[in-house]
């Protein structure tokens, strides 16, 4: 599969996620990976490990977990839910999701997305991007009403900004396609640094 928007003398990109989000994310950048491999890596945090470390750390891994062919460089990513210190899991179960629902209404909370790219040469660089985003008060009704929608189940946090989550946000300080799932600009600059020659 070509690389739309990225010179023939450019390495081939692997996208290490199997995140319909990020490929989405990608081809607003002009980018579609050459393939995509989805990594497996253990996504626990360790005992008290920061917010911020830990997306880091899991971006990472991702990027090393996928096998990086000769002239392939590849790219993964992370998004960590944060209220204060805490990391918030992954809305597994609609319990689950209710109870983070809950913990969000009419409160801030940092969406915090790492990016890792390694490059032909085995280097990895890194961005974090740490977004801001506040909820509305949010009612039982609502809540049962969103997770009868379905789309906030796996989800980090337990809601998806591009959805029907959009109406409960009273504000948001920083990347919205971070919290979407790919920081879009500092992507393209580690995209830029590791070879990809973007348009």
């Amino acid at each position: 599969m070509a690389t739309r928007g990225v010179n023939l003398a450019a390495p081939r990109l692997v996208l290490a996620s199997a995140s319909p989000r990020r490929h989405e994310l990608l081809g607003q950048l002009g980018v579609v990976p050459d393939r995509v491999a989805a990594p497996d890596i253990d996504e626990q945090p360790r005992l008290r490990e920061r917010p911020r470390d830990y997306a880091l750390r899991v971006a990472v891994e991702k990027a090393h977990a996928v096998e990086r062919a000769d002239g392939e460089a590849v790219i993964a990513g992370d998004t960590t839910i944060a209220l204060g210190p805490r990391i918030l899991p992954p809305a597994e179960t609609e319990s689950v999701q209710a109870e983070l629902l809950r913990l969000l209404s009419g409160r801030r909370h940092h969406v915090l997305c790492a990016v890792c790219v390694i490059d032909l040469g085995g280097h990895a660089r890194t961005r974090l991007v740490d977004t801001l985003v506040q909820f509305k008060p949010l009612t039982p009704a609502e809540i049962a009403a969103y997770i009868a929608c379905g789309e906030g189940l796996g989800k980090a946090g337990g809601y998806a900004i591009q959805g029907r989550a959009a109406g409960f946000v009273k504000r948001i300080d920083g990347s919205y396609s971070g919290v979407v799932g790919l920081p879009l600009y500092e992507t393209r600059a580690l995209l830029r640094a590791s070879g990809l020659a973007l348009g």
